[in-house]
Order: structure tokens, then C-alpha cells, then sequence
């Protein structure tokens, strides 16, 4: 069977399946709350135009038989809807920004969630660098858009509601003056929202391929130096530094000048207000004109309206950010993955039996995998030998299901592993891989990685117990913290063979049914590699191994021993029966039997080399 796809897939829909709408939604009756102090705070300010209206009219004497205690009043009404209106508009930013916050880290949550669902496919589009540049600059611009920017959207309706109450109130002749310069500012928002759009995308395009060169050079900081390439990898920095800086700045132009012109259009509509109000206030009243507390009021009416156009470029900018960023998260959280959960479940606890049955499997056209059929009894060992390239490594994945498993060709105790929850797979077969993956943490964190409480003393010893297993216990209590001490990115500070043996105890301490190897024993010499073999005898009476080495040495401890070849099984038997054989496998014996030898001579004068079949 040839895979090429994920199986058990559900059939993709169109369009994407998040929606920033969705997001909102959940945390709509913060958002309503926030709506609310807000709506508050613009009736208070609403109420402060009326009462200093009232105020100033009062002492120009145009409210008749009115005293000096009646402008008093109101003066006091303004100072306490002041204060009311301080206590609503904070009120108003702890909804509205905590639900912006809850938000960013609900995606946040979810883009992790995915992440470690997603499969190989995914991760050879998007690189680690990309990854990292999505879940921070543009969560963070999320998080504004959704806080900052939803509060302001709200605010800017009902600042217009409340001015333009005020405004029609005392002339409307005067609102439609000052007002004529609004349609000009929306239409000038709308030119600078789209290309704003298109320069943020770039803007976040040129910061992720930034992030991903300086964070895979910080990673192989050591072959940079090996190389002395210092120079080049600077220049290659610098290029890509000065693409971000001409991309953030070309978007800073344009916000640049977007404020300018649309403050500039707003300062017009200001400048008609005091134009035509001037000639209303000499009118008076009598005339048809407006009252001085009138004049004022419009004022305070017309400013609390202007300012919230103006910062409507600013929060222009900050939405489409915001849209930019969150289509790009997108990108990640709406992904396919590779690989489903099954809806059923292994018929009793696990054994660790292990069956294949004509499995093949394809990257594209190039087939890895033909027709591969094996059984693994539980309890027993199987070591898989073949040339590189030959398709073990592919293989020892498709088994743990880390790739997608073509299904009904692995059975794990009787079930189709494509059948299987994933997470009952993963805890009942352990895989440890060929290239070994340090975290950068301690020596304990990275063995007891599956632990709870990994520094607790019961911890300690398990871990412990495991490292000698593994051959590698002498070498940590070799080290400045011992099991504390920091192993640096990706294991730095850690030479290959160690690195792979800490990876070994940490898969021997997990104890899984079936142990699934794959060539632990590369990177070691002759010497450690016999004891770890011994390790690898105990812990095949114990559960289920398969072990996938290009060492004869090891396989010949095992029960069972397969020959990969070009994708396919070409003998099968016990170590004996392989050699007496005489074909690819003896041959293998025969190579290594030689090179061992020549090692053993002192054979100083030759290339080391280690043979591989």
C-alpha cells in the first residue's frame, strides 16, 4: 500500500475554519461590559458639554433671572460626572484589554496545541525560525487589535453618537459645516487601510525570515566558527536586516504620512467650525446665531468627535496588523495534520506485540517501502539491518506512527495502529531516534522528560538507574552540576556519543511495551557499545525491541534479524542462520570483522573510518 497522504484525514473545507469573529464571540459579554462603561463615560462627557453650556450662558447672563449659585451647580455636576467618567473609562480598559489578553492567550493555547499535532509535512514548509516569529510579534499584534483596537472601535461609535446629539442640538447648520470634511477623511482611511495591508504582510514576511536565519545560526553556532564563515553569515544578516528595515521602513512612511493628511483633514473641519461658529456667535441667539455656552459646548462636542477620526488612522493601522497577523496564525492553527486520532482502542493493557503485513510507502515518487510484512512477538527482540538509504529509519517512524501509516499494514496487539488514539500509540511504543534531540535544559530534565516531578529524589534515582543503563552515568557525574548541569542548545555542550546516550536513557526510562531503537550505538566506541548491548539484552527480556543498527555485533543479540535492501525484506533469520546464508548480511559480518581487526593491529596509517553496510 502506498501512502502519500494522511489517513483517516477528514474531508478539508473551504475557506479557512478560524475566524477572529469566533474569537470575539467568546469573550462577548466582556466586550459587552466594556461597551457599557464606555457607553457611560460618553453620556457623562455628553452631560459635561450640556452643563458647561449651561454654565458659561449663565454667566453672560443668558438665562434670565438665573444667579451666581446657578452656575455653581453645574460646575460641581461637571466635576463629579468627571470623576464618574474617570472611573467608567478605566473600568472600560480592564474589560476590554484583560478579554484582548484572554484572547492572546487562548490562541496562544491553541497554536501550541497544533503545533504539536502537525507532522513533518508541515514543518519542512514552515521553518522553526517562521514558527517563532508568528507566536510572538504577531500574537502580539492580535492581542492589540482585539484589546486596543476593539475598545477604540466601540468608543469611536459612541463618541459620535454623543457629539453629534450635542451638535445637531445647537445648530445643525454649524454640524453640517464642520462635518463636510468627514467623508474626505473615510475616503482617505480607506486608500491608506489597503496599502497599509500589503506593506504589514511584507513587514511580517521580511521579520520571520530574519528570526529563522538568526535562530538556526545561534543552533550551529559551532559550524559557523569551524568553518571561520563569520564574515559571511554577517553579510548574509546584514542583507537580510536591511530588507527588514526597508520593508518596516516603507510601512513607516506610509503611517508617516497617513497621520499628517488625515490630522491635516481634520484640522480643515476645525478650522470651518470656528469660520462659520464665529459668525453664528455675533449673530446671537435673537438672530438665529448660537449663545457663547452654545459656541463652547460645540466645541468640546466637535473635539471629542475629531479626535477619535483622527486616531481612527492609528487604529486603522493597528486592525490591519491585526488581520495580518492573525491570517498568519491562521496559517498554523488551521493546517492539516498528518496524522488523526483513531476512535478505538487496544482490546485489553498492552503487550507489545508488533505485526506488519505489506506495508510500502512513498516521499512523492520515490519509493522508500515495498511490500514489508514481519512479526514481532511480544517480549521478544528484532534488530533490522540494512544499508543508509535502504529505508530503516523511515520504517522505525512509520511503526511509532510519527509519519502518516498506511492502514491495515501495522498492527499493534491486534489493532490497526491507524485505529488507535494517538496518545495510547505513543505511550505503548517508544521511539528513541538515529539523531538525538537534547532540549536545553539540565542532563535531568532531558532524561526524565516524560517524568512529572523529574527533580523530586525518588526522580533522581530512576534517572540515575537509567544513565547507567545507558553508559553515561560516569561521564554526567564527570560534569561541572552533574545531572544539573545546563546541556546548551540542542545539547552543545555535549559530544555526539553523549548526546545519543542521554537520548537512549531517556528512552530505556520511559518503558514503554515495544522499545523501537533506531542505530543507538553510532556515535559510541567499541567499548561502551558492548555494555550498552548488555543494557539492550536486559531490557529485551523485559518488553518488546526492535532494533535497527548497521552493527552486526548488535543485531547478533537479538532473536530475529531482518535485511532491508532498497526498500524491501531480502533475509530474515537468526544471526547464525544468516551467516551460514552468505549473502548481504554475512557480508556485513565479514566487513566489520576486517575493520575491526585493522583497528586492533593499530592500523594508524589508515583513514578512520567507521563501516557501514
Amino acid at each position: 500500500m502506498t501512502s502519500n497522504a494522511p489517513q483517516n484525514a477528514p474531508v478539508p473545507q473551504n475557506g479557512p475554519k478560524s475566524s477572529l469573529s469566533s474569537y470575539l464571540w467568546g469573550y462577548s459579554p466582556r466586550f459587552v461590559m466594556g461597551g457599557l462603561m464606555l457607553l457611560c463615560f460618553q453620556v457623562a462627557m455628553n452631560r459635561i458639554d450640556w452643563l458647561s453650556k449651561q454654565a458659561i450662558d449663565t454667566l453672560f447672563d443668558r438665562i434670565p433671572s438665573a444667579t451666581a449659585h446657578d452656575a455653581t451647580k453645574p460646575a460641581l455636576w461637571m466635576l463629579g460626572l468627571a470623576v464618574a467618567a474617570f472611573i467608567v473609562r478605566v473600568a472600560s480598559r480592564m474589560y476590554c484589554f484583560n478579554a484582548g489578553r484572554d484572547i492572546e492567550y487562548d490562541l496562544r493555547a491553541k497554536l501550541l496545541e497544533r503545533l504539536h499535532r502537525l507532522g513533518f509535512s508541515f514543518y519542512r514548509r514552515l521553518s522553526a525560525g517562521e514558527i517563532m516569529s508568528r507566536a510572538t510579534s504577531d500574537l502580539t499584534q492580535v492581542r492589540l487589535l482585539t484589546g486596543f483596537g476593539v475598545m477604540n472601535l466601540i468608543n469611536i461609535v459612541f463618541a459620535l453618537a454623543s457629539s453629534l446629539q450635542v451638535m445637531l442640538a445647537i445648530s445643525v447648520r454649524l454640524t453640517l459645516v464642520s462635518i463636510l470634511t468627514v467623508p474626505l477623511l473615510m475616503i482617505l482611511t480607506r486608500s491608506f487601510s489597503g496599502r497599509m495591508f500589503a506593506r504589514t504582510q511584507k513587514v511580517q514576511q521580511s521579520l520571520g525570515k530574519l528570526t529563522e536565519f538568526v535562530q538556526s545560526n545561534l543552533a550551529g553556532i559551532r559550524v559557523v566558527r569551524s568553518f571561520g564563515i563569520e564574515t559571511s553569515v554577517e553579510q548574509r544578516f546584514e542583507d537580510l536586516n536591511q530588507k527588514y528595515l526597508q520593508t518596516t521602513l516603507d510601512l513607516a512612511k506610509l503611517r508617516g504620512l497617513m497621520f499628517p493628511v488625515t490630522g491635516a483633514v481634520a484640522a480643515l473641519g476645525l478650522l470651518l467650525f470656528f469660520w462659520h461658529g464665529s459668525t453664528l456667535l455675533l449673530r446671537g441667539p435673537e438672530q438665529g446665531g448660537i449663545t457663547e455656552g452654545g459656541f463652547f459646548a460645540f466645541s468640546l462636542a466637535l473635539a471629542r468627535m475629531t479626535w477619535p477620526l483622527i486616531a481612527a488612522g492609528f487604529l486603522m493601522s493597528i486592525v490591519q496588523r491585526g488581520r495580518v497577523s492573525f491570517n498568519r496564525l491562521c496559517e498554523i492553527i488551521d493546517a492539516e495534520p498528518d496524522l488523526f486520532d483513531g476512535k478505538g482502542a487496544l482490546p485489553g493493557p498492552a503487550k507489545g506485540e508488533l505485526r506488519v503485513q505489506g506495508l510500502s510507502f512513498q516521499y512523492g515518487d520515490r519509493k522508500v517501502l515495498s511490500e514489508v510484512s514481519f512479526t514481532l512477538p511480544a517480549g521478544s527482540s528484532l534488530a533490522i539491518v540494512g544499508r543508509t538509504g535502504s529505508g530503516k529509519s523511515t520504517l522505525a517512524m512509520l511503526l511509532a506512527r510519527l509519519i502518516p501509516t498506511p492502514a491495515a499494514t501495522v498492527f499493534l496487539d491486534g489493532s490497526d495502529v491507524c485505529e488507535l488514539p494517538l496518545g495510547q500509540v505513543r505511550s505503548t511504543v517508544g521511539y528513541a531516534q538515529q539523531d538525538a534531540f537534547l532540549f536545553s535544559t539540565t542532563v535531568a530534565r532531558n532524561i526524565g522528560l516524560m517524568l512529572d516531578e523529574p527533580d523530586s529524589p525518588a526522580a533522581q534515582q530512576q534517572l540515575q538507574r537509567a544513565a547507567q543503563e545507558a553508559q553515561i552515568l560516569d561521564e554526567i557525574q564527570g560534569l561541572p552540576e552533574q545531572l544539573d548541569t545546563i546541556v546548551g542548545e540542542r545539547g552543545v555542550q555535549l559530544s555526539g556519543g553523549q548526546k545519543q546516550r542521554v537520548a537512549l536513557a531517556r528512552a530505556l526510562l520511559w518503558q514503554p511495551k515495544l522499545l523501537i531503537l533506531d542505530d543507538p550505538l553510532s556515535a559510541v566506541d567499541a567499548k561502551t557499545e558492548a555494555a550498552i548491548l548488555q543494557s539492550i539484552e536486559r531490557q529485551a527480556e523485559q518488553r518488546s525491541l526492535l532494533l535497527i543498527t548497521h552493527r552486526v555485533a548488535a543485531a547478533a543479540r537479538c532473536q530475529q534479524i531482518l535485511v532491508l535492501d532498497q526498500g524491501r525484506i531480502v533475509e530474515s533469520g537468526s544471526h547464525e542462520q544468516l551467516i551460514a546464508l552468505g549473502g548481504i548480511y554475512a557480508t556485513f559480518a565479514e566487513e566489520q570483522r576486517m575493520a575491526s581487526e585493522l583497528d586492533e593491529l593499530g592500523a594508524s596509517d589508515l583513514p578512520s573510518r567507521e563501516v557501514q553496510p
